[in-house]
């Protein structure tokens, strides 16, 4: 996974998994996104940040099961310059005393260092982590845990990334479906 530089392949793929949409007329080009990034202090993990620019802001066909929102309204909650505070899944509903305040660290997941692309529905939100150790992985943040996008849904920790995960989705893949 490379969240610095596009990889032309993962590019071609986010394309071609997109084709039904818009022709790119909802992209919102380089300009806006640079601006974006200057005023919320981070620059966005490739290849979102390519596909933001050059092929869509958002999509209505998904993923998630709800259509992706675009940037300026998956932002709007967010604290972007606050690294994501994870790592590691957490279902804080078994919590066993992980955290010495576990529900300041819940609000942290919820609006800190990650974009809210969209939902699944019930409470289930993907996170796309901007800032911190997991930058460019996705994470699934329910309102009983949070765990990130990868092997824990069958795949491979090489899958985490946006690529990855809009891979998985335009295969068809459940999101817990096993390999």
């Amino acid at each position: 996974m490379n969240i610095d530089r596009v990889v032309p392949e993962e590019l071609a793929a986010l394309r071609e998994a997109f084709a039904v949409d818009d022709g790119a007329e909802s992209a919102l080009g380089w300009d806006a996104v640079r601006a974006f990034e200057a005023e919320r202090g981070v620059v966005l993990p490739e290849p979102y940040r390519s596909f933001v620019a050059e092929i869509s802001d958002g999509s209505f066909q998904g993923p998630p099961d709800y259509g992706m929102v675009g940037l300026v309204e998956s932002a709007a909650k967010q604290d972007l310059g606050k690294p994501f505070p994870l790592t590691q899944a957490w279902l804080w509903e078994e919590d066993g005393g992980l955290y010495e305040d576990p529900d300041a660290v819940i609000e942290q997941v919820v609006h800190d260092g990650s974009l809210v692309l969209g939902t699944d529905g019930c409470g289930m939100d993907w996170h796309l982590v901007v800032t911190g150790p997991h930058r460019g992985h996705l994470w699934l943040v329910t309102g009983e845990g949070a765990l990130p996008f990868g092997a824990e849904f069958g795949g491979t920790a090489a899958q985490s990334g946006f690529a990855g995960w809009v891979r998985h989705w335009s295969d068809g893949n459940d999101w817990f479906e096993s390999e």
